[in-house]
């Protein structure tokens, strides 16, 4: 099923995540996205301390990225998170990550898969989130 849910939410880079340039290093971009699909799923009830304490956990089955501009050191960035598809046991996020001047810094895409806690095989999405995310269907 196709999903219209976005969020935003911000971060500011950090004077140890940048290199001698003052240029955020690539490897922390991933983290960045984290925050956003963390505190997204976190707005609409949906905890994943909760969730993991429940039995099911939702590991990234999948990760891209594409770089289009450099962050710099303090710089506030904005991450606006949509999930996009809930296929079975596989949910689909995209990320937008914007500097202070609303410059297009990276775009990204993950796939996670919900899965059992005890056996790590994938499973259907649980009915909290189901009942959660109904109001974005499209």
């Amino acid at each position: 099923m196709n999903l219209a849910f976005k969020h935003t939410s911000s971060v500011r880079v950090r004077y140890g995540e940048t290199d001698q340039m003052g240029y955020c290093y690539y490897g922390n971009y991933a983290q960045f996205f984290e925050i956003g699909r963390v505190e997204a799923l976190r707005s609409i009830g949906m905890s994943y301390k909760e969730m993991e304490a429940s039995g099911i956990m939702l590991p990234v089955g999948e990760f891209s990225v594409k770089y289009l501009k450099p962050a710099l050191y303090d710089d506030l960035l904005t991450i606006v998170t949509t999930i996009v598809e809930l296929r079975g046991a596989v949910l689909c996020f995209d990320y937008e990550l914007y500097n202070e001047n609303k410059d297009l810094v990276a775009t990204a895409k993950t796939t996670l898969i919900f899965v059992d806690k005890n056996s790590m095989k994938p499973r259907k999405a649980p009915d909290q989130f189901m009942n959660l995310i109904q109001a974005y269907i499209v």
